[in-house]
């Protein structure tokens, strides 16, 4: 079977046993601060686990990408040289959200893989593990399967710590987590390996095809395992895995998805394929770096960029290593499209921005490689010992853009190591950037944890009644608030907007009797609404009813400004291209901002036809229209999902008439008149790749426009002039400037030229050598030069050092006659008297410039003149 037909297969399977098929989720993870990359199935169903999220269904079953190449779960040293490690990979994965347990997870599993309609592996080739003292499962797999007792394993905690097992699964530190059973296949005795839990269980021969996890705790911080509100299933098979079983084949790269992939990446680069390590690097790469650019991530210096960044340098060194010259990488990426393009249609429609990315990246590295290569080997081949030291390593990274990993890589093929905690040590200013990853341990039980769910009715209302089902203080649970305590409380509904999709949470305040609280901030968990603020006044009660009223001027300037972003987001996709996409947003009151994909500054044309088509569209004055439906009919409408949301079954689906369709649960117009005009106010980078625009709308783009045009009537009183003719008037004055510039140089050069006169005079005689050094209060560095030009050619053999402070700064002018050169060097002169007046200078042996800040201490930089000649000479 291809990998293709074992998707489908098992997708299928799973439908047949009343699981709903759900789309993989994004790779950046949606609302998880705890991890770095989806890099399992369950990542997206893990509010689901914890009991935090309902859904229209309580069994799943779906393909998710993952990627592992940075933070905890890292695969990317091991990627190329063994079998089956990826950076890249899918899993396949049947959920069960407290409705079937043990023992229909594991008779799932075992009807898939042996079952002659299914996959029809031989039952004698399946061996079982279970954790220790799970004799449930193991009951299940013996007496019920039927699985011989030879052929099953029990596992302990054999990584040193309680519950550390490889049959006892945990999410991370904290989290969802409990013991697990695993399925391996045996591929016969003629490749080296023992079963599982013996001393050669980390050889070929057994290979673990299938985990199922029964996810039975929540652990918190405390190490302590709490019971989950209903036991779960989380399951995993690894299509590639799966697929070389399926294939008879050994290695991953064997199968039929590598060997189009290997092929592509042979012709792409110029060599033979023939099994190189270097070259199933480049395979594997190419479907991370791909599906992680196709979900929104772009090459950077810190956090996803900076683990894409590192990826595709890896890459590009490898094909470089097999002969590939030029930019080879972005090449492959038709062959990826034509792979899998059709299970992740966000590989086609975003080929053309992948392959754009790639390009540009490998451009920018080749630029440093080379260079920062030779480098290297010059270390290397000084080194003492099998230890690159730390500093080394940094320097390649700080000045030549080296991951730390891809010298690593250049070390290991040498049988060297690297010094780590020296890098770490070297990179301590450089860390939050470099290793960002970290930032994403957040323990997830630190969270505001509430088991209700507050129904929100701010669509239609500003305000309205509601009763206090929770309080907090400090994040904890209180039963009372007290007048001035800060705090969050959580209502059975509110009309306030909790943040999200880039729009601010509402403000307003809340009213129980004589109690009043001041809500500055609304967020939310889980299914709660979280109104955070200070009580003005009396005490607040959980139970008391409370009235609700949201700021309502401040809601209206909102809306405007998010509505006018999704025009904004559609007429960006219409003038520059379909290659947009959203990479951040945040609406206020007082103006939006939106960040999107996009490779060069916007042209002043262009942003003026952004302004027009936003602006028509708003004349048209089309009623905003909101729809709930589910997320495919939501796609088929053509609605776009935002970069960064997460999307639950249901979801809202926002029309402006036929010019922007997109899936957004905030809080709009009733009509794009409503937003009155757009004024775009600016327009930059922030990362590479990256462009952001700052606009106004409504009453605060008129201010703007006010504002604006009292500095024109400003600047036209300035040069005498209206504005009819202040363009006219403004051209003269700069004519003007211009002319008296061209006349006052010409006037300091006579000026300079009569000091020559008389400087020369006053040169001292040094073992033969005519020696000035003179202060000149005033005059500029170009004045210098000109100056120690003409004293050079009046004095013969001369070294010449002139002096100024000019507006506020020292500025230095050395000089040494071509037949001195060879003895006495302007540039070193120059070092020593701009450090005398703490600044900086250089330049060729008979001419350097400098400078400082230090004007007290020029007397004393001057007077050095005399003893640098008579110690050179």
């Amino acid at each position: 079977m291809k990998s293709a037909e074992i998707r489908e297969a098992f997708l299928r399977f799973f439908e047949e046993q009343g699981h709903t098929r759900v789309a993989s989720s994004s790779l950046i993870p949606g609302n998880d601060p705890t991890l770095l990359f989806t890099n399992a199935g369950m990542n997206q169903f893990k509010d689901c686990f914890l009991g935090q999220e309902k859904r229209a269904y309580t069994r799943a079953v779906s393909s998710q990408k993952c990627v592992r190449a940075g933070g905890k779960h890292n695969d990317l040293e091991n990627v190329g040289y063994t079998a089956r490690h990826h950076t890249f990979f899918e899993m396949l994965g049947n959920f069960s959200f407290g409705d079937y347990f043990k023992r229909d997870a594991i008779t799932f599993a075992w009807t898939f893989l042996t079952s002659d309609k299914w996959l029809n592996l031989p039952k004698e080739k399946l061996w079982v593990t279970v954790y220790a003292s799970d004799d449930e499962a193991y009951d299940i797999w013996t007496k019920e399967v039927g699985v011989p007792a030879e052929r099953m394993v029990r596992i302990g905690d054999n990584k040193g710590a309680p519950y550390a097992s490889d049959n006892f699964w945990t999410m991370g530190d904290t989290g969802p987590c409990g013991p697990c059973t695993e399925i391996f296949y045996d591929h016969g005795a003629d490749i080296w390996g023992g079963p599982p839990g013996s001393p050669e269980e980390d050889g070929d021969r057994y290979i673990e095809i299938w985990n199922n996890v029964f996810m039975q705790f929540n652990r918190t911080a405390d190490g302590v395992l709490h019971p989950l509100p209903a036991p779960s299933v989380d399951t995993g098979m690894g299509l590639e895995r799966i697929s070389a079983v399926l294939q008879h084949v050994h290695s991953n790269y064997e199968i039929d998805l590598f060997q189009s992939l290997l092929s592509a990446s042979a012709k792409a680069i110029g060599c033979t394929n023939d099994n190189q390590a270097s070259l199933k690097v480049v395979a594997d790469h190419i479907r991370s770096c791909g599906f992680l650019i196709a979900d929104g991530v772009l090459p950077s210096n810190e956090g996803r960029g900076y683990v894409l960044r590192r990826i595709i340098r890896r890459a590009c060194r490898h094909g470089n290593k097999l002969g590939a010259k030029g930019s080879f990488f972005y090449q492959i990426v038709a062959a990826l499209v034509a792979e899998m393009g059709e299970a992740f249609p966000e590989l086609k429609s975003q080929q053309a921005h992948i392959e754009r990315v790639l390009k540009a990246e490998e451009e920018q590295f080749a630029k440093t490689l080379e260079q920062g290569l030779k480098i290297l080997e010059q270390d290397l081949a000084e080194l003492k010992g099998d230890v690159v030291p730390g500093d080394v390593v940094f320097k390649l990274y700080d000045t030549y853009g080296f991951p730390m990993d891809l010298t690593g890589d250049i070390a290991r093929e040498r049988n060297l190591t690297i010094d780590e905690e020296g890098f770490e040590r070297e990179m301590e200013a450089q860390r939050v950037r470099a290793r960002s990853a970290s930032s994403f341990g957040m323990d997830y039980n630190s969270l505001v944890k509430v088991d209700v769910a507050t129904e929100f009715t701010g669509y239609t209302a500003h305000s309205g009644s509601a009763k206090i089902v929770a309080l907090y203080k400090e994040g904890q649970s209180v039963d009372v608030l007290s007048e001035g305590e800060e705090g969050v409380v959580v209502l059975d509904k509110t009309p306030f907007y909790a943040e999200s999709g880039g729009q601010i949470g509402d403000c307003g305040f809340l009213q129980a009797g004589a109690a009043r609280f001041d809500v500055r901030d609304t967020t939310k968990t889980g299914g709660a609404f979280l109104h955070h603020g200070v009580l003005d006044s009396g005490s607040l009660i959980v139970g008391a009813p409370v009235e609700t009223h949201v700021d309502a001027e401040v809601r209206h300037a909102t809306s405007l400004n998010h509505s006018a972003t999704h025009l904004l987001h559609a007429a960006l996709r219409q003038v520059l291209g379909e290659h947009v996409q959203q990479k951040g947003s945040l609406v206020d009151s007082q103006r939006l901002r939106f960040d999107f994909s996009h490779f060069e500054a916007i042209k002043p044309e262009q942003l003026k036809a952004l302004e027009d088509i936003v602006n028509a569209e708003i004349r048209k004055n089309s009623e905003v229209e909101t729809e709930e439906t589910d997320i495919e009919t939501a796609k088929q409408k053509g609605a776009m999902a935002l970069f960064g949301e997460k999307y639950g079954d249901s979801v809202r689906v926002l029309s402006m008439g036929d010019f922007s369709v997109e899936l957004c649960g905030g809080i709009h117009a009733t009509r794009t008149g409503d937003i009155g005009l757009l004024k775009i106010i600016s327009e930059g980078g922030v990362a590479s790749g990256v462009r952001r625009i700052e606009a106004v709308t409504g009453a605060a783009a008129l201010a703007y426009l006010n504002a604006a045009e009292e500095q024109l009537k400003e600047a036209a009183n300035l040069v005498k002039g209206s504005r009819d003719n202040l363009i006219d008037k403004l051209s003269a004055v700069l004519e003007r400037s211009r002319l008296l510039e061209k006349q006052l140089e010409q006037l300091q050069a006579k000026a300079a030229s009569a000091a020559g006169d008389d400087l020369s005079a006053s040169a001292l005689d040094v073992k033969g050598v005519k020696v000035l050094a003179v202060r000149l209060d005033g005059q500029d560095g170009k004045a210098l030069l000109a100056l120690v030009d003409q004293l050079k050619n009046k004095l013969g053999r001369a070294v010449i050092l002139l002096g100024s402070v000019h507006e506020e700064k020292v500025v230095l002018v050395a000089g040494v006659t071509k037949d001195l050169t060879g003895q006495l060097k302007a540039g070193d002169l120059m070092k020593q008297a701009a450090a005398a007046v703490g600044g900086k200078g250089g330049g060729r042996p008979d001419m350097a410039q400098g400078g400082g800040t230090d004007a007290g201490a020029l007397d004393a930089a001057l007077a050095l003149t005399v003893p640098f000649v008579e110690q050179g000479l």
